[in-house]
């Protein structure tokens, strides 16, 4: 079997990064983690980011517990490009997990969105940190 390439943009502090990051693993695969608070992407790679996971900077730009409303990032006449310079200068900013496959770039938010995107079935069950159960002992996704 080939290894898989997997890359996930991850917060160690935050559940729903830990849940994809474990469900990943649960897939058989240990992934490159790129804690991006402490190395975050250059602008190039964020942009190329944004665009294969087709969507818009503001879909990537994290309204909580950041600088956001501070910043006055709510501002819906801000340009993408202002954003990313808004991402750039604060990280934080930067909504998470971002995880890169062979089969595509997604935010996976919620955290079993990564199921999506994961060129290996589930291992086994698996349950968020809540107690929620996405994955089930076949390792089919739940409904």
């Amino acid at each position: 079997m080939q290894p898989i390439d997997i890359v996930i943009y991850h917060n160690p502090e935050c559940g729903t990064s830990r849940n994809t990051l474990a469900m990943i693993r649960n897939a058989g695969i240990e992934p490159h983690v790129v804690e991006y608070l402490e190395t975050p992407p250059s602008r190039a790679m964020l942009e190329q980011l944004i665009a294969r996971a087709g969507i818009s900077a503001r879909d990537l730009l994290r309204q909580k517990n950041a600088p956001f409303a501070e910043l006055g990032l709510g501002d819906e006449s801000l340009t993408d490009d202002q954003l990313v310079d808004a991402m750039m200068a604060h990280p934080v900013l930067i909504n998470r997990p971002l995880v890169v496959s062979p089969l595509g770039v997604k935010l996976c938010r919620p955290s079993e969105a990564v199921l999506d995107i994961l060129p290996a079935p589930q291992q086994g069950a698996f349950a968020k940190e809540d107690g929620e159960q996405v994955v089930g002992a076949d390792g089919q996704r739940l409904a």
